[in-house]
């Protein structure tokens, strides 16, 4: 008896200690709805959500962050934790042939650790690559304190039509079955039974491969080969709307992005060759964009000299449409596409094209922070510091809003009330 008390004592100071208040200092603390500055706030904190900005409360302990400048933990809405930087197919081919499902795994927890370091607190990860549900049981353990990392909102395989997606069999010999980075299918019951299977694998998101063979034309606009039938991209929109979850299409022309939007996609990824109808549907239906612009820029090169000049081409021509798709209120949120760029180089370096090509910086942030929280429909409970508001906060020496290049140095994370990054 005397044992089992002390068991119950133990779990209730436990408990206790879980829901103390944590008073926050601020030098500096941006309110990512209104885009205002802010000086000496202090943010209460019990559990893992935020009780209160201000007020008169009662704190049982403090933080200093009074010399540093304080926001929301921010979001990337385009993440492969499962894949270590892929330039070339044999790059890619290298991961999918030669490391275990469960190798891959043990990587991308460090994937998951980086990305929560960086200061990104959630993330959306669009497809394993090969890795089957691999991400649903990061995101589990996660969710469970088996391992730090940010939440996780997963999109599993990931659905292309059959032979147009990596790795190809004609590149090996053709008796061998070779492993695919996603699911394929043919015909729309194919492609309505895959997104249940991977709704039924604990998918959040939808993710479809929408075109492919990019090519330019003589006046400079972009084409592609698109991968599905109407037929076929019609079932998946359905079947995934009609389970109240949400479709993002890597669509880079208007090939792939206007036959994505009529499905009923909710974003488009990377669209580096799109146009003005693109950009006017976009406005109108109120399609977010991931433009992943510093991936393309890293890989680019690279493939030039393999013979692939697309992403070249793309990076002559990206500037102009990221300026004339945000003149024409096309909504952006923030997306990088690491994993496809090595997990060791920055995760915030979207934010400087952002600002060079006109973007204030206060806009740039809030692509990661509020404009994000929506595209995942958790608006209120994270990318801004509000009560409610789930404790995601992270903390710079210097200000994002005067140098971007700050978002690159985050040195003070805190996720759901727990701080996993200290000043040093």
């Amino acid at each position: 008896m005397k044992r089992i008390l002390l068991v119950c004592l133990f779990f209730i100071s436990i408990s206790a200690n879980a829901q103390k208040i944590i008073a926050i200092k601020c030098g500096k603390l941006l309110d990512a709805r209104s885009g205002t500055i802010k000086s000496k706030q202090i943010i209460y904190v019990k559990g893992n959500a935020i009780l209160s900005v201000g007020g008169d409360v009662k704190a049982d302990t403090s933080i200093d962050l009074s010399d540093a400048f304080v926001m929301p933990g921010m979001i990337d809405c385009h993440t492969h934790v499962l894949l270590q930087g892929d330039i070339t197919s044999e790059d890619y081919n290298v991961q999918i042939l030669k490391e275990s499902v469960p190798y891959r795994t043990i990587r991308a927890v460090k994937s998951c650790y980086q990305s929560l370091m960086n200061g990104f607190t959630t993330i959306r990860d669009l497809g394993t690559e090969g890795a089957g549900y691999a991400d649903v049981d990061l995101k589990r353990a996660i969710e469970n304190g088996e391992m730090a990392g940010p939440r996780l909102n997963v999109s599993t395989l990931a659905i292309n039509t059959t032979g147009h997606y990596p790795i190809k069999s004609s590149e090996y010999a053709w008796e061998l079955k070779m492993p695919k980075g996603l699911q394929e299918i043919t015909g729309a019951d194919e492609a309505r039974r895959a997104v249940r299977q991977q709704l039924e694998g604990g998918a959040d998101w939808i993710k479809i491969y929408a075109d492919r063979g990019y090519y330019r034309l003589e006046d400079g606009s972009f084409r592609a080969l698109p991968n599905f039938t109407t037929e076929e991209i019609t079932a998946i929109g359905d079947e995934t709307i009609r389970s109240r979850k949400r479709l993002a299409a890597h669509a880079m022309t208007r090939d792939g992005i206007i036959a994505s939007i009529n499905a009923g996609a909710s974003t488009i990824e990377h669209g580096s060759g799109m146009d003005e109808e693109c950009m006017k549907l976009m406005a109108a239906k109120g399609i977010y964009w991931c433009p992943t612009l510093f991936v393309n820029a890293y890989v680019a090169e690279g493939r030039a000299q393999l013979g692939s000049p697309i992403n070249l081409y793309f990076q002559q021509s990206i500037e102009s449409t990221f300026k004339k798709a945000i003149g024409m209120g096309v909504k952006l949120a923030y997306g990088t596409d690491i994993g496809g760029y090595d997990w060791k180089l920055p995760q915030a370096k979207d934010f400087e094209y952002f600002v060079q090509w006109g973007l204030d910086p206060v806009k740039a942030i809030q692509t990661a922070t509020i404009t994000a929280a929506d595209l995942l429909d958790k608006k209120g409970k994270i990318g801004e510091i509000i009560p409610g508001a789930f404790a995601d906060i992270i903390a710079l020496k210097v200000d994002p809003t005067k140098d971007i290049k700050a978002l690159q140095d985050v040195k003070w994370v805190m996720k759901g009330g727990k701080v996993y990054k200290d000043f040093k």
